[in-house]
């Protein structure tokens, strides 16, 4: 059987061309695991599954290469003919096959990472916080860079919107296998170790294929919290100060770890998970607490673990490496404190201080995890000032070495983690607190409910009680961010303050609040300057200025504003409203910090991070970079720690860099060499988008040409997919769900709808081409659309557009899809999509078959559950299950 998966000439791995150029070693890896699925479809106990799957797979490789309608036409009979029984396990066969691939790929990514790692420093990758840190040093100078390396923050804020669809039961055995296929690795060719890695692989893809693919309920909002602390275990804990060494290491060269760092803390996390109540009325203020608290238990376990291996390593006598007075101080101080756990110390350490203060520290750290209040650690800064203790005795005595190794490390992590280890964020729609503020005011409320408010009224001012506890608890910096969704005007941000007067009553002390705009809608855009500019006069923020070296932050909407207008004008749009804003705050003297709220598809503003920062305006960034990571981009971007610490160096190194003078001269020259085009750009686009959107009937025929409503079925996460009950206006559909069927329709329209129109209506491919070349933004977007179109599927397409009976409609999407994937290739050059980025544009082919053959078994779902014959349970669960297919295999959903 084992000699059958090396050699099978029908596994379940394309023989194409695209498939043909990959990685040699990728193939490899893709060979072994299809074969292996292969084996476990042939083993599964469905007599002739295998063989269905088989004539599926050729059938649509043969439509991909043929184009032919007699070709696909084949595929889509063959999709016909299965029971739907078949039909399940064939989706399901698919859907392994995608989470494979995926782990294949992200092995190869593994790999080559650590090969690099491995390269002399005179191939050092241009993208990393390093070769930033040189080129920004030859602009403004060492000092100027150095001071801007010392400030800088990157600052990921994670989310729970419902765009993971795998469960987590798949997660976690495709990380079993990743382990195992670098055993695979590593084990000699044809040896034992070989051997026992591929059997074991085989008993894990079994597992994977017999594993449910579905969550049977959706999750709590309190398992949303657990599975973000998942990804900080396994790899944020340890990988943030690897990339802050490899920094330094790169800086100092052979004096690193000898002296102290250059190097400060740049990460700081923060999450909306248990936070965001926006629409979710699942997340109460308990639930805000107990995510809080999970929270703290998982940073002060990593902290307590961290110190104790560091004070048993610590083994340095007094007669080589003496205690500074400082320290000698600081052991008759926690001796005083805790003489059970002295007692241990001494025996545990005899002459050794170092190790001895190190024992006593962690004991603090355990009190603070267990809530002793009397040997607690009151906040990270008292810790902080322990610790530095202890590297100060250490460095005195000579012994640098111990110093700025491991402790250091220890150093970096209370400074990026605190003891809550990410910011709580909370955010609520504004029409919430107008509502509530109006309930108070009305029952003349003083902070004393007398039963007189509302259930929804008492719960709005129970999470201020929460965050002030969280504060109290967890230290300053564990809560207080609080984002007011659709903020359209002043009262909005001061209505926040009012609320948390009322919540803690005329004796109380309201929280400390940094309350945070939400702007969304084209139109909140436009007015965000003269909002921001209204906002400061008044007393509480002008006060929070004051505190904090007037630092501000705002945040920018991606997705409903791409939703609200298109794309194409609401990239110009979130464009221009950046640059006012920066100019403003440059002008009042404010330290702003944009708040990206970007999605992981590219109608939401995905796309890479980077090289979307290097297009940003001029001092829109100014070292300082936020931005929302959510559903399955957390697990790509943080879920192996190779790959995180990759991403948050190419990351900070965009962040460093975009406050160079040569890159701000150049966004700032080519937004005005190119203000015709882009205002060109914005009115067509606008009209195009308008005449799809706003046309009569449209939301209703939306939702019967994509499986907007069954999503809504998948239980993804604890947040509803729509703000209401009804389909009848896109105001009420949420941004994820309305990206995420146009991904599953093939069609991708939230990513590109209006571009070809907007390029048409500019119609000088010269110029275009010139803009391309010397404008990022437009870069940046016509890159994104090339990505989102090769994604998508003419043929596909058709078929979900004819579930409807709108011709205008359908053929107005085709026209535009085909008018946009025109002028993409004649600007982006050679002969299709994706010409100009080859890696991509293999790994794309290589998917793309097999996602049809998920797409076809979906069509044929909805056409059954459209129909007025039956809305039978097992049809719904197929068309779910390709959901999730096409997910994984087009690794992105909203």
């Amino acid at each position: 059987m084992r000699e059958l998966t090396r050699t099978e000439a029908i596994d379940l791995v394309g023989r194409g061309e695209a498939e043909q150029e990959l990685p040699e070693r990728m193939r490899a890896d893709v060979r072994l695991l299809g074969g292996l699925l292969g084996q476990v479809l042939r083993e599964s106990g469905s007599p002739g599954l295998f063989e269905d799957v088989e004539r599926l797979r050729l059938a649509t490789i043969a439509a991909y290469t043929d184009d032919s309608p007699e070709a696909f036409e084949r595929a889509a009979a063959i999709a016909e003919s299965f029971s739907v029984e078949r039909a399940d396990e064939v989706a399901r066969a698919f859907t392994v096959y995608f989470h494979l691939v995926n782990l294949a790929e992200e092995h190869q990514r593994v790999r080559v990472l650590k090969e690099r790692d491995g390269r002399p420093e005179k191939e050092e990758v241009t993208d990393s916080v390093a070769a930033a840190f040189v080129r920004l040093a030859a602009e403004v100078g060492d000092d100027t860079a150095l001071e801007r390396l010392q400030n800088m923050r990157f600052h990921p804020v994670f989310t729970a919107h419902p765009t993971e669809a795998r469960r987590r039961a798949v997660s976690s055995s495709i990380r079993r296998l990743a382990a195992l296929l670098g055993e695979h690795d590593d084990a000699l060719r044809g040896g034992a170790d070989e051997r026992r890695a591929e059997r074991r692989m085989i008993e894990e893809v079994d597992t994977l294929w017999r594993t449910a693919p579905l969550r049977a309920e959706k999750p709590t909002p309190v398992d949303e919290v657990r599975a973000i602390m998942a990804v900080f275990d396994e790899t944020l804990y340890t990988a943030v100060p690897h990339v802050y060494r490899r920094v330094d290491d790169a800086l100092q060269g052979p004096g690193a770890g000898s002296r102290a760092p250059v190097v400060r803390p740049f990460v700081r996390l923060g999450t909306w998970v248990g936070g965001d109540r926006d629409g979710n009325p699942f997340v109460t203020a308990s639930v805000t607490k107990k995510a809080a608290a999970i929270a703290a238990e998982h940073i002060l376990l990593g902290l307590e673990r961290t110190a104790e291996r560091i004070a048993r390593s610590l083994t340095l006598a007094a007669d080589t490496t003496p205690p500074s007075p400082a320290l000698q101080a600081l052991l008759q101080r926690l001796a005083a404190a805790d003489e059970e756990g002295a007692t241990d110390a001494v025996k545990r350490a005899t002459g050794e201080p170092h190790k001895r203060a190190m024992l006593l520290i962690t004991r603090r750290l355990v009190a603070t995890r267990r809530r002793d209040a009397d040997l607690a650690y009151r906040d990270p800064e008292h810790l902080l000032a322990d610790l530095r203790t202890v590297q100060d005795s250490l460095v005195a005595a000579h012994a640098a070495r111990q110093a700025y190794g491991h402790l250091q490390q220890l150093i970096w992590q209370v400074e990026t983690f605190g003891f809550h280890l990410a910011e709580l964020e909370v955010r609520q729609h504004s029409a919430v607190h107008a509502k509530v503020l109006a309930e108070c005011e009305a029952a003349g409320q003083s902070g004393e409910s007398g039963g007189a408010l509302s259930t929804q009224a008492e719960e709005v001012l129970e999470v201020f009680r929460t965050i002030a506890h969280v504060q109290e608890r967890y230290g300053p910096r564990a809560a207080g961010r609080y984002i007011v969704s659709f903020t359209q005007s002043t009262a909005d941000l001061a209505a926040v303050h009012r609320l948390a007067r009322y919540a803690v009553g005329p004796s109380g002390t309201p929280p400390v609040l940094d309350v945070i705009p939400l702007f969304e809608t084209f139109a909140d855009l436009q007015a965000a300057p003269g909002i921001m500019a209204e906002v400061v006069q008044q007393p509480e923020f002008a006060a929070r200025l004051e505190a904090t070296g007037r630092r501000l932050e705002v945040m920018l909407g991606y997705s409903d504003s791409s939703k609200d207008v298109g794309p194409v004008a609401a990239n110009l749009a979130l464009y221009e409203a950046q640059a006012e804003i920066a100019a403003w705050a440059q002008e009042v003297g404010i330290r702003l910090t944009l708040f990206h709220g970007r999605g992981g598809a590219l109608g939401r503003g995905g796309g890479p991070a980077n090289s979307a920062i290097l297009a940003q305006p001029p001092h829109s960034v100014d070292g300082r970079f936020k931005l929302t990571e959510q559903g399955e981009v957390i697990f790509a971007r943080y879920g192996d720690a190779a790959i995180a610490m990759r991403h948050i160096d190419q990351v900070a190194a965009a962040v460093l860099l975009a406050s160079a003078p040569s890159i701000e001269r150049r966004n700032s020259d080519a937004a005005e060499r190119f203000a015709g085009v882009a205002a060109t750009m914005d009115t067509a686009s606008r009209e195009r988008f308008f005449s799809l959107v706003k046309a009569p009937g449209f939301a209703p025929w939306f939702a019967t040409v994509t499986p907007m409503e069954e999503i809504g079925l998948l239980a993804l996460g604890s947040r509803p997919a729509r703000r209401g009950l009804s389909v009848e206006s896109l105001e009420d559909l949420r941004a994820i769900p309305w990206v995420f069927a146009w991904s599953q329709a093939r069609i991708n329209l939230a990513g590109w709808f209006g571009l070809g129109t907007a390029l048409d209506a500019v119609g000088d491919v010269d110029l275009l081409r010139q803009a391309y070349e010397e404008w990022p933004l437009l870069r940046t977007v016509i890159d994104n659309v090339g990505m989102s179109l090769a994604k998508a599927d003419t043929r596909i397409a058709r078929r979900y557009l004819d579930l409807g009976d709108r011709d205008d409609l359908a053929e107005l999407v085709m026209t535009e899809m085909e008018l946009t994937r025109s002028w993409v290739v004649r600007i982006t050059g050679g002969d299709e999509l994706l010409s100009n980025r080859p890696v991509l544009q293999r790994a794309v082919k290589m998917r793309d078959p097999y996602v049809d053959a998920l797409s076809l078994l979906q069509l044929r779902a909805l056409r059954v559950l459209r129909s007025e014959e039956t809305s039978a349970p097992e049809w719904q669960r197929l068309l779910l299950l390709s959901v999730s297919g096409v997910a994984a295999g087009l690794q992105n959903t909203g």
